[in-house]
């Protein structure tokens, strides 16, 4: 029996309800839930001892329910004379206080100021179909009937869809009345859904406007959100922004059904915003593993990232989180991030916060009450703390802070929060400058000085440990100083060096320190990050190093521009990220790998000297553009690849007859590693360079 109409507009008609309800016989129908899915927000809203109009109340059993649980003033009407006659008649005897009338709810006979709730289930959504001028004047018929029968601080409680027109026209009508405005999501309504089509699900909200007593000449609007029963609402600061949140709520619901359904979404990714605030405080990554065979323990499980770990290669990168759910040998896991800025007690207490929400996101198939394991690394949420914050007028918005990795040392970095899972520059701190000793020493120095008085770390970059190199591309950039001639001598000549990018410092700080006769051009567009290196990495300036404020591009064009004058360099090293996000290349800009460009930094590199590049380009077709392009001016090309990373270091030499084997290669690295490995020189004996050109390809 098919009772659905041929069109949406037929929900609106008189007709069409008649038939329905004769149709289906007494059976009840249900609009969005039953009272045990929606009891929660309506003893919320409803108190037992008010008057309650349910209009367009059909033959839900929900005003049954209710007036059983104790709430007996309750008036329901329809518009259908077939659904009033078999409600009365099932409730005469059983419920003698509740009444059922036929009535027009655009055209209400009660007084003014009759009732303290208005209850709507569905009936809103039946009656706005579509936008069109006829449709819309009923709406504003049935909301001012509403807004009539209702007293002042009575309550408009309406379960809706809450798709976008309706919400338009509801918070529209009742904050241009004055009234307050929340919108509060029916708690699990993601596991009650109505599916209004094969691969599409909904969420169930409720309205609940509440009016206000007029006041002339006042435009105060209020509109809230509340997304969990239990939860505070939160106060939103235009209608436009509570529509905003209605949708990301409506997209998780999708999402969530999506995910149920096993739909092929590709990499799916959410956050999990703070209840109270709105802010983000939980990135989500939903990693399938199509090869793992499903057994009894291994359909779900979420792992936890330790905080300051989001960036590695495994936890950050798509090919890494496949490697991880692969390894972990569950048919879905989820990694959960915890974001910088937000307060986290323990693990057990994470746990608690995510078990509902996450088990939203199950595989379909995982059978009821399965335990889900929570998985991490080192047992412990890991430590972060933010030293400083900051606003570049060229990078942004950025942040210092100090985390443990996962061989419990410290380690400082700089992130633009325009990208907040890759580290711009990161330094290790020395071993007596843990984050206990600072927390120690500095309430050591609040109890000796006055009360009043700000307390800040004393001298923050003096605690880095200058002789290591966190990042795996800078010790591959170092290790290309092997392609110079005779590099076993470079600790005796003079070596002139052009480094373009400054971030902390760390790089051109390392060569300073290691190669007593290295003189060495910092190039830095953006000031803030001189200050940034010289007050949290440790960075300074000498004779031999200094920091040019400058546009790369137009310092290099300068220097390419002064003819026989022009200085000479024996290593130029380009590491310069973008700060457009939409590129396929995020290191360098493109500008800095055009021909034009190229051939300036060509006239200013020695004969035998090297041009060391920083690569990221995800765009293969790109990639293979700049590598020919680089080709062409440098005909000699290694390409080193860094593990589980993007980055690739680009090696480029004047002179084919230059190249150097395998080999020959490895030989030379280690010949300038023993020079290096003397003893009080500060070297780091983890980092060995060889190492670092095993893999090194010609182009």
């Amino acid at each position: 029996m098919n009772l659905l109409p041929k069109s949406s507009k037929e929900f609106g008609s008189v007709d069409y309800w008649e038939k329905f309800f004769q149709q289906r016989g007494k059976k009840a129908f249900e609009w969005y839930g039953t009272y045990l899915e929606l009891c929660g927000v309506l003893h919320k809203y409803i108190k037992p001892r008010e008057k309650v109009l349910v209009i367009g109340c059909g033959n839900s059993e929900l005003s049954e329910q209710l007036y059983d649980v104790g709430y007996r003033d309750i008036v329901n009407i329809d518009i259908s004379e077939v659904v009033i006659k078999q409600m009365k008649e099932c409730n005469a005897t059983r419920r003698p206080q509740m009444s059922f009338l036929k009535m027009d709810m655009t055209q209400m006979e009660f007084p003014d100021a009759s009732f303290q709730v208005v209850l709507d289930k569905g009936t809103l959504d039946a009656v706005l179909t579509d936008e069109e001028e006829k449709t819309l004047q009923q709406v504003d018929r049935m909301l001012a009937e509403v807004g009539r029968v209702l007293q002042v601080g009575g309550r408009y409680l309406c379960i809706s869809l809450a798709q976008a027109h309706i919400l338009k026209k509801a918070v529209g009508h009742f904050s241009r009345e004055g009234w307050m405005v929340r919108v509060h999501q029916v708690a699990n309504s993601q596991d009650q859904v109505l599916e209004a089509e094969p691969q599409f699900s909904l969420p169930v909200f409720a309205f609940i406007m509440t009016k206000f007593r007029p006041v002339p000449g006042s435009a105060l609007q209020i509109f809230e959100l509340c997304a969990q029963e239990q939860g505070k609402p939160v106060r939103l600061e235009s209608a436009e922004r509570l529509a905003e949140a209605v949708r990301e709520r409506q997209q998780y619901a999708w999402l969530c059904s999506q995910l149920r359904r096993k739909a092929k979404l590709g990499s799916v990714s959410l956050d999990l915003c703070d209840g109270d605030t709105g802010e983000p405080r939980y990135t989500l990554h939903v990693v399938d593993s199509p090869t793992v065979k499903p057994s009894r323990d291994n359909h779900f499980a979420i792992f936890i990232i330790p905080q300051g770990r989001e960036t590695e290669w495994l936890f950050g990168m798509d090919e890494g989180r496949k490697q991880l759910a692969a390894s972990a040998g569950f048919r879905r896991l989820i990694t959960v991030a915890l974001h910088r800025g937000q307060q986290y007690e323990s693990m057990d207490h994470i746990q608690a916060e995510l078990s509902a929400r996450v088990m939203e996101l199950a595989p379909a198939g995982m059978p009821a009450q399965q335990q889900v394991p929570f998985l991490s690394v080192g047992g412990d949420i890991g430590v972060r703390t933010v030293q400083h914050q900051d606003c570049s007028a060229l990078s942004g918005n950025y942040v210092i802070e100090d985390v443990q990795g996962d061989d419990k040392r410290y380690f400082r970095r700089l992130i633009f929060l325009s990208n907040r899972n890759v580290v711009q520059s990161e330094a290790r701190l020395l071993k007596d400058v843990s984050y206990k000793a600072q927390k120690k020493r500095k309430k050591d120095r609040k109890k000796q000085r006055p009360a009043d008085v700000e307390d800040f770390p004393a001298a923050p970059g003096q605690s880095i440990d200058k002789s290591y190199l966190c990042c795996e591309h800078h010790k591959a950039m170092i290790a290309g100083l092997a392609l110079l001639r005779n590099p076993e001598l470079l600790l005796e000549i003079p070596l002139a060096l052009l480094v373009v990018g400054l971030g902390g410092g760390s790089l051109p700080l390392f060569v300073h320190d290691h190669f007593p006769k290295s003189c060495i051009d910092a190039v830095e567009i953006d000031p803030s990050m001189l200050e940034v290196a010289t007050q949290w990495f440790g960075f300074s300036q000498s004779d031999r190093m200094k920091v040019h404020i400058a546009d790369g591009l137009d310092y290099i064009a300068s220097l390419a521009g002064g003819g026989e004058a022009r200085p000479c360099y024996d290593v130029i090293m380009f590491d310069v990220d973008s700060k457009d996000p939409t590129l396929g290349m995020s290191c360098p800009p493109p500008a800095f790998v055009e021909q034009s460009f190229l051939q300036n930094v060509k006239s200013i590199l020695t004969p035998e000297g090297v041009f060391i590049l920083n690569l990221v380009c995800r765009d293969l077709g790109l990639k293979d553009s700049v590598l020919a392009g680089l080709k062409a001016v440098f005909p000699l090309l290694y390409v080193r690849r860094i593990e589980g990373e993007v980055n690739e270091i680009l090696f480029c030499q004047l002179h084919p007859e230059q190249k150097l084997a395998t080999p020959e290669l490895l030989e030379t690295a280690q010949a300038l590693e023993q020079t290096l490995r003397k003893p009080g020189r500060g070297w780091d004996d983890t980092y060995v360079l060889s190492d670092m050109l095993k893999t090194v390809k010609i182009v």
